[in-house]
């Protein structure tokens, strides 16, 4: 992935867009921290419903909660 710093992408930026267009990914940096990340618009899938919930269901089976109810870890939040 190339790296550019915010001046230079604010300078040049109709020929990044055409370089993202043809797909590649570029990470604007200023002071050299990354800050955002130009890519296709097209890259950018959403995730199906179903997936999404297969996904969610498959995380919790992995992650135990030593038999706390979600109600309790909501009550102890609220303290």
């Amino acid at each position: 992935m190339v790296t550019v710093g915010a001046y230079e992408a604010k300078t040049h930026l109709t020929q990044l867009l055409d370089r993202v267009a043809k797909g590649e990914k570029i990470t604007i940096t200023r002071h050299g921290i990354p800050v955002a990340t130009l890519q296709s618009a097209g890259l950018s899938k959403k995730a199906s419903v179903r997936d999404t919930i297969d996904q969610l269901r498959a995380f919790r089976s992995g992650h135990l909660l030593d038999g706390i109810s979600v109600r309790e870890m909501i009550e102890e939040g609220r303290r």
